[in-house]
């Protein structure tokens, strides 16, 4: 019995050996499985190397995209005299400005009238009682005719004449803003005692024209009058001027070179498309960042002004020359908004997906509807098919070039270019499906 019974005691004890080897082969399959994939799923060190250098590029080129913007500003600036006129011409009728270069025209003629000289005019028998009158009328004589002055400089800067005055002057002077900020100290705008300043001479001699047709006959003995509006002022304006000449040597290739280096890395990093969306982003944080610094800038520069220096003058001023730089900081953001979420869009995201589902939905409906109004396409719909691909490139570079060649596009122009594309790319997509249409 036991002899019978012996190799049924060691059939179960071989079966759960060969169970337990076979489980533990797969257990170490599924391991080195693992293993495999982790290792497939690991780049290369050259890949690694790649991405690593294309983040690098990416960087670089953000950092550069304020610089680029500020380059492009100065380029206007210096380049292209009708914009900078555009600039200040609105500076104008500035009330700010109106009452900083009334109260410095003020000031200037009031130095040179001889109150005494008013006598000349009386007659001979009238002058004793004029003197007594004027010694005890004292200090509030000189208020009174400054009073008198200060209104006459008021209607000369509210005139019509003023704005052509101030107009003509700026382009006449643009060249020697350009000198004062590139080193050269001639011409009428000059860099002196670290302030950027206007010669107000013209506008002087209009004043002491109409206070000689007021019946201020004295005003005839002033001399020519060179006094000076500031325009800028700072400590640092040496600083200022060398860093101007530096972005105007680096002109219109710097904003070229930001881009170049970006998508240079893009190209290198494994995945494209995330690099772009976030290079994208990037470009846009960077101009927004230049646009915070224009802002915290304007508040520490009004600040360290001194008192002789009218601070809301200042101000207006300061806005006018930075409206183009915040136009462009504006221009800069949004394009890069609007790169970014065209790469996430056309991307394999769940999100993209069922926006692009939605999309597709509508664009159906509107097949529909035009199919039970009988509309056709003819043989449009089978070649817009056909070149479906071809087309959408197409649309997508006539988007780039009309950008490229604006003027100087603005955050709205970026706005509408989109739009259009969105617009375009639509009625592609709706044409395109012609032929399955007519297939049904």
């Amino acid at each position: 019995m036991p002899q019978v019974n012996q190799p049924r005691d060691d059939q179960p004890q071989d079966d759960r050996a060969q169970d337990g080897g076979q489980d533990e082969l797969a257990a170490l399959r599924e391991r080195v499985l693992a293993l495999e994939t982790a290792a497939a799923a690991r780049p290369p060190r050259r890949h690694r190397t790649r991405s690593l250098l294309g983040a690098l590029l990416i960087v670089l080129g953000c950092v550069l995209a304020p610089l680029g913007i500020l380059a492009s500003w100065t380029s206007d600036i210096v380049g292209d005299s009708d914009r900078y006129v555009s600039t200040v011409a609105s500076l104008a009728s500035d009330p700010d400005v109106q009452a900083a270069v009334a109260n410095r025209v003020t000031g200037a003629v009031m130095e040179h009238i001889d109150l005494p000289a008013l006598l000349e005019d009386a007659a001979p028998d009238q002058r004793p009682l004029l003197e007594k009158a004027l010694g005890g009328l004292g200090g509030s004589l000189e208020g009174v005719l400054s009073s008198f002055v200060r209104e006459k400089a008021r209607e000369v800067v509210a005139s019509d004449a003023f704005e052509t005055v101030w107009t003509d002057a700026n382009r006449a002077v643009h060249t020697s803003l350009v000198r004062a900020l590139t080193g050269s100290d001639e011409g009428a705008v000059r860099i002196r005692n670290d302030a950027v300043t206007l010669d107000l001479a013209p506008v002087i001699e209009q004043v002491k024209q109409r206070l000689v047709q007021s019946g201020l006959g004295v005003a005839k003995k002033i001399p020519e009058i060179h006094t000076d509006f500031t325009l800028v002022q700072s400590q640092d304006i040496g600083r200022v001027r060398t860093g101007f000449r530096l972005l105007q040597l680096a002109g219109a290739w710097l904003p070229v070179l930001a881009v170049l280096l970006t998508a240079g890395g893009v190209l290198l990093r494994a995945r494209r498309r995330r690099a772009l969306v976030g290079a994208a982003l990037g470009f846009a944080a960077a101009a927004l960042v230049l646009g915070t610094a224009l802002t915290v800038f304007r508040t520490v520069y009004l600040n360290a002004l001194p008192d002789t220096v009218s601070q809301a003058a200042a101000g207006s001023v300061y806005d006018a020359m930075v409206h183009l730089l915040r136009l462009s900081v504006r221009t800069v953001a949004v394009l890069g908004v609007v790169v970014a979420l065209a790469a996430w869009l056309t991307g394999p995201g769940r999100g993209a997906g069922a926006v692009r589902a939605v999309w597709g939905s509508g664009i159906t409906a509107t097949r529909g509807t035009a199919d039970r109004l009988g509309l056709r396409t003819g043989p449009v719909g089978p070649f817009v098919h056909r070149h479906r691909t071809s087309i959408t490139w197409i649309l997508v570079a006539g988007a780039v070039v009309a950008y490229v060649l604006w003027p100087h596009p603005t955050g709205w122009v970026v706005v509408g270019c989109a739009l259009a594309l969105l617009f375009a790319l639509a009625a592609a997509q709706f044409l395109a499906e012609e032929p399955g249409r007519e297939a049904v």
